[in-house]
């Protein structure tokens, strides 16, 4: 999963990012409307965290904007002050979701992946291919009754494979849910290592990783 975070306030945004980064999510940081504009147009994401008040506009702009232009990205809205009138408008503009500052990063987390899961095609708590038993919400897996020991970069792989189970998924489009701008050093070819360990971990699943040449990969389950 990856996330953008639009605020100006780089302590707090470095925090938050520090700590989705942990659970899985990768995470690129806009100080303002313009760099968020700049990040929107050569990168697409799972969703976005936009504070209201911007060095350049506001939050409530460029959701609108964003809206308008047809993107759909869920986007969760944070504020220090937040009153009646502009949860309506932020709602009404077509946020998905709002907090007011100062939040628990974990009631964060857990708002950021109900969105993600909501926009998801797979909609269930828990997503189930063969043996295989996945939890977006928690980012754990299960073979039957034992537990999947995974790295936070394999179970965002994971997730992001089994949230479009069945469709082929592009080298880059998986890079890009892995990686944010700042690990350029790490290339594409990454990928083919952590898929390498999918299988490993994923041996007597009842799942397979499918390489299509060119393509991509698709899971699915065997036979």
């Amino acid at each position: 999963m990856r996330i953008l975070i639009v605020e100006d306030a780089m302590d707090m945004a470095e925090a938050v990012a520090i700590r989705l980064g942990r659970a899985g999510m990768a995470c690129d940081i806009a100080e303002s409307c313009e760099a968020a504009w700049d990040h929107l147009a050569v990168q697409s994401y799972d969703a976005l965290v936009l504070d209201i008040n911007l060095p350049d506009g506001t939050g409530t702009e460029l959701l609108a904007r964003l809206r308008a232009r047809g993107d759909r990205t869920p986007v969760l809205m944070l504020t220090a002050l937040f009153s009646v009138d502009q949860r309506v408008s932020a709602l009404d503009l077509g946020a998905d979701d709002y907090l007011v500052k100062p939040f628990d990063q974990r009631e964060l987390e857990a708002r950021l992946r109900a969105l993600i899961r909501r926009d998801a095609t797979q909609k269930s708590d828990a997503i189930r291919l063969g043996r295989l038993e996945f939890s977006p919400a928690t980012m754990t897996a299960r073979l039957g009754d034992d537990p999947l020991d995974l790295t936070r970069r394999e179970a965002a792989l994971l997730a992001l494979l089994l949230r479009h189970q069945g469709q082929v998924i592009s080298k880059e489009r998986l890079y890009d849910g892995l990686f944010t701008f700042n690990d350029a050093d790490v290339g594409l070819n990454a990928i083919e290592l952590y898929i390498a360990r999918l299988r490993k971990k994923l041996a007597g699943a009842g799942v397979t990783i499918e390489t299509q040449r060119r393509l991509g990969y698709r899971i699915a389950a065997n036979g």
